[in-house]
């Protein structure tokens, strides 16, 4: 085996903390001694231990660590957070050598691991597998980047490009399986956002009610507190945010932020500030193309079904490049990439 198999069976680890590490980015650990892997480990739920933690704790002979090689999806932390640096970790356990995918951005880390590691005569290679690496944890490298969650635009429309009827009805365009799909995502994103029309003409739960995980912070564009409160988002079923240009005040866990939510980048702003890290943006129209018309998304997924409205409310138009197409039953499900956000 090379390196490359070993790293790629690091990355597939890390993807086993998707929806639960957040801030904190997916990272897996592989550790191999005489060709052989005698250690796994993945990043645990925030605040537990990490991923090089995990690995080394699953180690039968801590004395072959020495001559063992450490491959992990990213730059071992060299800060004290919520648990003890893991460079100081693979020191204190002398491995021999150290593969890393990518560098960690976060201005605690960014390079000191890799310093202190190699100040302590262990060997480092760096870049196996970057990209993947990358691309893996894009929520937290836009965080970390661009100082806003990662942006997914969601939307079902018919096969006459329309998201809603004449009225806003939209139940139900997408097929069942395509709806279980989407709220197996909800358990894998920071937040949900809606707008205000949204909220009142589908009062949506926005909770991974068909899908076993934790349900995602509900955000709320209402600016003047139009939607009543006897609406799915207030029931307390999950963190709420409702964002307006009214009132601050908190209720148990539904918060209400005075802010101007006239522009997608302030409303980013406010989530990031929460240390929210991704957000599925899922309507109405008016929000998505706000969305769109600024420019401000990363990746796009929608579903089209075999409905026609013959009239209704327009989907979005995307200038976006296709990455994935594929038939969930009866609906195309078409993943777009923002290339230029």
């Amino acid at each position: 085996m090379n390196d490359q198999h070993y790293m790629r069976r690091a990355l597939e680890l890390a993807k086993k903390g998707l929806g639960s590490t957040s801030p904190n980015p997916m990272v897996g650990c592989v550790i191999v001694h005489n060709d052989s892997i005698i250690g796994e480990g993945y990043t645990s739920p925030y605040g537990g231990p990490h991923a090089e933690v995990n690995a080394i704790n699953s180690v039968r002979d801590q004395s072959v660590l020495k001559d063992s090689t450490v491959y992990v999806t990213l730059e071992p932390c060299a800060h004290f957070g919520k648990t003890p640096p893991c460079s100081d970790l693979l020191i204190r356990k002398q491995v021999k050598k150290v593969v890393i995918a990518c560098r960690d951005p976060f201005d605690q880390v960014d390079g000191k691991g890799i310093e202190k590691l190699d100040k302590a005569g262990i060997e480092v290679s760096l870049g196996m597998l970057e990209q993947e690496a990358r691309d893996m944890n894009k929520r937290f490298f836009t965080s970390i980047d661009k100082n806003r969650p990662y942006v997914i635009l969601k939307w079902a429309q018919t096969i006459d490009g329309f998201v809603a009827r004449e009225n806003y009805d939209s139940k139900w365009i997408s097929n069942s399986y395509s709806r279980q799909l989407v709220h197996k995502w909800r358990t894998e994103e920071d937040a949900i956002l809606v707008g205000k029309n949204t909220a009142v003409y589908d009062d949506p739960a926005l909770t991974a009610r068909e899908w076993n995980g934790k349900n995602p912070i509900r955000v709320l564009l209402d600016s003047n507190l139009e939607v009543k409160k006897d609406t799915k988002l207030f029931d307390h079923s999950a963190p709420t945010i409702i964002l307006n240009t009214l009132e601050d005040k908190k209720v148990n866990n539904i918060e209400w932020i005075k802010t101007d939510i006239t522009n997608p980048w302030s409303v980013l702003k406010q989530l990031h500030e929460r240390k929210i890290n991704s957000v599925i943006v899922e309507g109405g129209s008016q929000v998505l193309n706000s969305f769109v018309n600024e420019n401000c998304w990363d990746e796009a997924r929608v579903f089209t079904s075999k409905e026609s409205f013959k009239k209704g409310i327009a989907a979005p138009k995307l200038e976006g490049q296709i990455v994935t197409e594929e038939y969930i039953f009866d609906d195309l499900l078409t993943t777009y990439r923002n290339e230029n956000g």
